[in-house]
């Protein structure tokens, strides 16, 4: 297994227990908690064994820590997110539907059109509860 060459700041582990202390999602807490024991000196092969990550993805997350800071730990957007957010702000009539609001089922079926991204209409609700 290769050795991280990393050099993280001065400040790295009081940042990350704050972000410990404010995030609210299980996934980038779980990441924050392993990349802080990655930070304060564990060997990542063994914080990924006990946390159960994979040692690749670990490794991803302390690069993306490393690089951008606790930002590095939140998901980004995945493009059917990306596509869906723009197209919910647009009418739906223009699109060919008969009602002035968006239905889930009719935002997958015109995504999918576009795009070519297939979400559920599950999927597409999820997506719509986290937008602000």
């Amino acid at each position: 297994m290769r050795t991280l060459k990393l050099h993280f700041p001065d400040d790295a582990l009081p940042t990350l227990d704050t972000f410990l202390k404010q995030t609210k999602e299980a996934r980038v807490f779980r990441r924050a908690q392993a990349v802080r024991d990655v930070v304060k000196g564990q060997r990542l092969q063994t914080v990924s064994d006990t946390l159960q990550f994979t040692s690749s993805a670990l490794r991803k997350w302390v690069h993306r820590f490393a690089h951008q800071g606790t930002q590095g730990l939140i998901d980004r957007p995945r493009s059917g997110q990306m596509h869906l957010n723009r197209l919910v702000d647009q009418d739906p009539v223009q699109h060919g539907s008969i009602y002035s609001q968006w239905r889930c089922q009719e935002l997958a079926t015109v995504l999918a059109r576009q795009t070519g991204v297939q979400l559920s209409r599950e999927s597409v609700r999820d997506v719509l509860k986290k937008k602000p």
